[in-house]
């Protein structure tokens, strides 16, 4: 495992897709953090990213020793009416949790969002991660909603707390 102060934190780049698709793969595949449960194909993902830079979309990676650890983005609405929101993913593949990686991608995501005139991110997280509630409170969400069986993943149902940011 890497020290915090080893873990850098910049935007992504057509060099570090391959170990995005790796780390969402990562998560996904836990099963109990994203509504992805594997990632989509590496051509997908690739063009995914892609089109985030190419349309100035903020996103970050966290990288040890080169490697992606974790990711944040934030993806503008498409319709123009909403184009002051953008939605809110991310993820840590678990050997870099608790170590304030979250925390710094975050912080470094809102800030582009802010740049780029994002004024409102919405995201939802499942119910039952605490971890993740409480790190969006500390940055500044707050709750706008509850879905409940918003998620069914191995035949069980969970809730999912709908959340927003607002640029002052």
């Amino acid at each position: 495992m890497t020290a915090r102060s080893e873990i850098r934190i910049e935007p992504i780049s057509a060099g570090h897709i391959e170990g995005f698709h790796k780390a969402l793969d990562t998560v996904a595949r836990e099963r109990e953090y994203l509504s992805l449960l594997e990632a989509f194909p590496l051509e997908e993902t690739r063009a995914f990213v892609l089109g985030m830079i190419k349309g100035g979309n903020p996103q970050f990676v966290a990288l040890a020793d080169g490697k992606v650890v974790g990711w944040c983005d934030i993806s503008r609405h498409a319709f123009p009416s909403h184009a002051h929101t953008g939605r809110l993913g991310m993820g840590i593949i678990p050997a870099y949790r608790g170590q304030g990686v979250g925390r710094r991608l975050i912080d470094a995501t809102l800030r582009a969002a802010r740049d780029v005139g994002i004024e409102r991110v919405e995201l939802s997280v499942h119910a039952d991660n605490s971890r993740a509630i409480a790190l969006y409170e500390k940055v500044g969400f707050v709750r706008e909603g509850l879905a409940r069986k918003s998620f069914h993943i191995d035949g069980r149902y969970k809730d999912a707390i709908h959340m927003a940011f607002f640029h002052e």
